[in-house]
């Protein structure tokens, strides 16, 4: 297969794109590929770390480079260990596990990114044990909607959910599914 954008070296580099599901593929030789810019030259370089994709990741961010917003996030700092969301950028990890909630709103939207526009991950329940899985799953939304229909004042249907609840709370009680 030759270079997509030459067309005269083989394509040594294959990339995938997803972006809110819509998949890019791009087949590179490596000149063209070093050519491209500095998201194709870690190849070869021996400083490339993770921690340099990921502070790379968060500085293309566009949200981030807003010069009004530019002046908040330097003040930025974690709560626990007193890490600012600059030194953070800078060096592509946290320091410690109160970072993630400091800093919560600024990494949603490159979370999203990430993940092809989702930021909330739902997982898979294995089907020999998916029954009791799902009933606690389905309690736990059914809370949810319970407590928004109370914020919203309709209580006869919050009474139904509760109902629906107490039910299959007795079901994980009697051993069923």
């Amino acid at each position: 297969m030759n270079c997509e954008q030459c067309q005269k070296r083989p394509a040594t580099f294959h990339f995938t794109k997803i972006i809110n599901g819509e998949k890019t593929e791009i087949n590179l030789c490596e000149q063209c590929a070093q050519e491209q810019g500095e998201l194709f030259t870690f190849n070869h370089s021996p400083s490339f770390s993770i921690n340099n994709l990921l502070a790379g990741l968060f500085n293309s961010n566009p949200f981030l480079k807003k010069s009004s917003q530019d002046e908040n996030l330097g003040m930025l700092q974690c709560h626990t260990c007193g890490m600012t969301f600059t030194n953070f950028l800078k060096v592509g990890r946290f320091g410690c596990s109160g970072c993630y909630s400091s800093f919560k709103e600024q990494l949603t939207p490159i979370v999203k990114r990430l993940h092809s526009g989702n930021a909330v991950h739902n997982g898979k329940i294995p089907e020999r044990a998916g029954g009791v899985f799902q009933t606690r799953k389905k309690i736990e939304t059914l809370k949810t909607t319970m407590q928004k229909l109370v914020e919203a004042e309709e209580f006869e249907k919050a009474a139904q959910v509760r109902d629906e609840i107490r039910s299959l709370e007795n079901k994980l009680k009697e051993g069923g599914e």
